[in-house]
């Protein structure tokens, strides 16, 4: 009866599975992007077309330094030029006759988000916003940035002007390919030439927050109505550069969820995400069968270890290695000769091509080839003898006539 009830409870209760969950986030639109794997790990609405606000910098600071021949060269600010930043941009604190070179208007756009610093930029390298607005857009397009359209420099609410998150984390990648923007990207305090000391927002958000800034190793802030508090980061989590982009996030109390968000994904990603062993080195994937020689059997060998950057509750089932080439091999194979190739999968995704190479010599084997021929050994010394027999026969017949 105790036996019977076991059963029944057993039976009854629901088996749940846990799966692997993100925390829960406030921000509407995520994406999570692997840059040693070039992979996205997660997303939200990443291809939704949104405002990005101040995160337009980023693409404004990497068209200025390809554009821009000697970022060196001395520039002086003036009143006509920073009367067209709007009221309701962030600045650096500019003022009428600073001299800078425009290596400083790069970190003064990028760290404190100067709208006055990325005005300055457009004008004094191309006359006008609107014409390096241009330049921006050219660039949008080379990089394959199908739904992003630029309008002004700063990433104020304009009609018109827009991107995604998934295009802002393709203009970021690009952007990290270049010294001179990740060197900008990833400082948090620079003096200016003219002896000003500019900021990563960070620090004005960890008035409110417990930030560590050394978790994120670069970052770019941004705010409007219309885009919520969004931030662009790069970190690095157990052995691999991660870029994580979250937008149109709240700011509720003290709490700026943008940090906040960026933060709770840094710490379930540090706990929960490792690259994990998917096979050793030297792991057997097939045995090929050998014929006539000494041994019967060839194992084929893995001949690294593969990992790949997965969550802790990834599908083992989803692994595998497939072997392509000989299904029979003798000693007519020689040492050094290419057998076959495997490959390495996971979820369908191509890791790793191995080219499998004969690695030892394939001895004949005597006995195998008495054993498997010998019917056929037996008929042609019977044959012999037979033949042998006869001839004698016929010269002793010849003899006696």
């Amino acid at each position: 009866m105790k036996k019977l009830y076991l059963f029944l409870i057993i039976f009854f209760i629901p088996f749940y599975c846990f799966a692997l969950e993100y925390p829960e986030l406030n921000s509407k639109v995520v994406e999570i992007y692997d840059l040693n794997d070039k992979k996205v790990l997660y997303e939200v609405k990443a291809n939704e077309k949104v405002s990005i606000a101040s995160l337009t910098k980023i693409a404004t600071t990497i068209t200025a330094i390809e554009n821009i021949e000697n970022l060196q060269e001395k520039v002086t600010i003036t009143n006509s030029i920073l009367s067209t930043v709007s009221p309701e941009a962030s600045v650096a604190g500019l003022k009428d006759g600073d001299v800078l070179t425009y290596e400083d208007l790069l970190y003064a756009s990028i760290l404190p988000s100067g709208a006055d610093a990325t005005n300055s930029i457009a004008i004094l390298s191309s006359g006008s916003v609107q014409e390096f607005v241009k330049k921006m857009n050219k660039l949008a397009e080379k990089i394959g940035l199908y739904n992003t359209h630029f309008i002004n420099v700063t990433g104020l609410d304009e009609e018109g002007h827009y991107s995604t998150a998934d295009d802002v984390r393709k203009l970021l990648e690009y952007a990290l390919q270049n010294e001179v923007f990740k060197k900008i990207y990833t400082t948090k305090i620079y003096t200016l030439s003219n002896g000003k000391v500019v900021k990563t927002t960070l620090f004005s958000y960890n008035k409110n927050n417990s930030i560590d800034p050394n978790i994120i190793k670069g970052s770019k802030t941004g705010f409007t109505y219309d885009a919520g508090y969004c931030l662009s980061s790069l970190t690095f989590i157990n052995g691999h550069d991660v870029i994580i982009l979250v937008l149109n996030a709240s700011k509720i109390g003290n709490d700026f969820y943008n940090i906040k968000d960026t933060l709770s994904i840094i710490d379930f990603m540090n706990h929960n995400y490792k690259d994990e062993i998917l096979i050793n080195k030297n792991e057997t994937i097939k045995e090929i069968p050998v014929i006539l020689s000494n041994i019967s059997n060839y194992k084929v060998l893995s001949d690294k270890k593969v990992v790949k950057y997965l969550p802790s509750d990834y599908d083992k089932d989803k692994f595998k290695a497939v072997y392509d080439g000989l299904e029979k091999l003798s000693f007519k194979n020689h040492k050094g000769d290419k057998i076959g190739t495997i490959k390495y999968y996971y979820d369908e995704e191509l890791l790793y091509t191995q080219e499998v190479k004969l690695d030892k010599k394939i001895n004949i084997s005597l006995i195998k080839i008495l054993k498997k021929y010998y019917l056929l050994i037996i008929i042609v010394i019977s044959l012999f003898i037979f033949i042998f027999i006869r001839l004698n026969w016929k010269k002793k017949k010849q003899r006696r006539k």
